[in-house]
Formats: C-alpha cells, structure tokens, sequence
C-alpha cells in the first residue's frame, strides 16, 4: 500500500516536472522570436521598441528557473564525477542524500524570499525601470513556481534514494541518462 503511494507520487511528480519543463522549452522560440524582432525593428527600421528587452529577459528567466526542476530529472545538473564515478552506487546514494538536503534547504529559502518579494512587488505596484515599466509580481510567481516544482523533484529523488538505501531495490526504474 505504501510502496504503491510512493511510487504514484513519484510518477506525478515526474509528469508536472517534465511538463513544465517541455512547456518552458516552448518559451526558447518565443524569446527568439522578440529578438529577432527587435534587432530587425532597430537596424532596419531605425525604430527600437522600448519592450523587447524587458520581454527577453523576463523569458530567459522564464525558461531558466523552470528548466531547473526539468535538468534534475534528467540529471543534466553538473556532478563531480572524479569521486562519485569511483564509489559504490550505496555511497553515491548517500552523497546524492546529503546533496538533496541541501538543494532543499536552499529552495526553500529561496521560496520564502521570492514569495515575500512577491508581497512587496503587489503592494509597491513594483515595475521595471524604463519606458515600458512592466510590473514585476509575475516574475516573483514564477520564481516561487519553479522553486516548488524543484522541491518536489528534489524530494521525489531523496524518496528514491532513500528507499534503495534502505531496501536494496529501486522505488521505481529509472531512466538512464548516460550517468
């Protein structure tokens, strides 16, 4: 019964991140798209927009923070494979625990701090400096977004790891990414 909770909150988890992550990359023409368009509308045209740079850096972040979650599934995240290709898979799970910690930790943190700018940013009616003036509470959402779908990634790995740790077995099969 357990056993079978877990592994449905681990396929969830794995559903929304990957989703989120494949809706983020959708972002990439979009952005590309603004920059194409502004370069053209300035050395074409000889008429810049007073938006395209604000835009571009909103989706950059965008696609930046919410990818987060997405590169963890897919253990695309930097690893220091000098020492952990060199330890059993038991220690590698117990470096990957402690790691996990952290990176929660962390996120929360973050989390915390975002939603509070968030607060500030609804109640100041803060915007971008700049003719266009965008607001930026939107911003802050996202943050606190991504750093919640990173969380639950996070936390659906520790999961794993734990129970191979203490069981011997995998939770659920993984997909191997090269690692």
């Amino acid at each position: 019964m357990i056993v079978s909770a877990l592994r449905q909150c681990c396929h969830a988890v794995d559903l929304l991140v990957e989703t989120s992550g494949k809706l983020a990359a959708l972002l990439m023409p979009v952005l590309a798209s603004v920059v194409v368009f502004e370069v053209f509308s300035r050395y074409m045209l000889d008429s810049p927009t007073i938006w395209a740079f604000d835009l571009s850096l909103f989706l950059f972040g965008y696609i930046a923070a919410l990818g987060g979650a997405y590169a963890q599934q897919q253990r695309a995240h930097i690893n220091v494979d000098i020492l952990y290709l060199q330890v059993s898979h038991r220690t590698r799970c117990v470096f990957n625990l402690i790691s996990f910690s952290l990176g929660i930790f962390f996120l929360l943190v973050i989390f915390k701090m975002c939603f509070e700018k968030y607060e500030e940013a609804i109640e100041f009616d803060f915007r971008r400096q700049g003719e266009w003036a965008p607001p930026m509470f939107h911003f802050w959402v996202m943050l606190c977004i991504a750093a919640a779908l990173f969380i639950l990634q996070l936390v659906r790995d520790f999961l794993a790891e734990a129970w191979f740790l203490g069981t011997g077995t995998a939770l659920i099969e993984e997909i191997d990414n090269g690692n």
